[in-house]
């Protein structure tokens, strides 16, 4: 399970900081084709994109149809827009796609808990890392930043499926007629 629980790892840390990137002088940018709005109560500041939301930063791209950020909120209280503080809740929908290097995950809904250092994806997500010949399937996939940790739920009608490299030689004979010969009687 280990090239599942790196993508855990690593998205769970870039989605988590997606709009405060780890590294300061780092930007990151949201772009989107539809509007973009934000609006804040005294404690909280909630911004969403909506059509063709592409967001880039920490080595990770985040596309989907519709982005929702909550945050909670800094500085002057009177101000119009908040300043952003802690992230609380990221949800992303529609044909959501995030890619670390050779790392893919597509599903139809992604959610970021960073006070519990989880995601989950629904929706038919899939998980692919190309250069280890890689995918995992199921109905739900919680990944759990920092505990090497994935849970891909199945159910009776919808099953998970992980396909993995061959399996190397266990030492099976070459030959399958040596490996079924009889033993050897004993002379008498």
């Amino acid at each position: 399970m280990r090239p599942l629980t790196l993508l855990a790892a690593a998205s769970a840390l870039a989605l988590c900081g997606q709009l405060r990137a780890a590294d300061p002088s780092q930007e990151t940018t949201i772009d989107c084709s539809g509007p973009a709005e934000s609006s804040s109560t005294d404690t909280e500041t909630t911004t969403t994109f909506k059509d063709q939301v592409v967001a880039v930063g920490n080595g990770l791209t985040l596309e989907c149809d519709y982005l929702k950020v909550i945050a909670s909120r800094i500085g002057e209280k009177s101000a119009t827009l908040g300043k952003y503080g802690k992230f609380r809740y990221l949800l992303a929908t529609g044909h959501v796609k995030i890619v670390q290097g050779d790392r893919v995950a597509t599903s139809g809904k992604a959610e970021v808990f960073p006070e519990e250092d989880r995601i989950v994806l629904t929706e038919q997500p899939v998980v692919r890392i190309e250069s280890e010949h890689y995918t995992a399937s199921g109905p739900r996939m919680i990944l759990y930043r920092g505990q090497r940790r994935a849970v891909i739920e199945g159910t009776p009608t919808e099953r998970t499926h992980i396909s993995l490299p061959p399996i190397k030689d266990l030492g099976a004979a070459a030959d399958k007629s040596a490996a079924i010969t009889p033993p050897a009687q004993p002379q008498k």
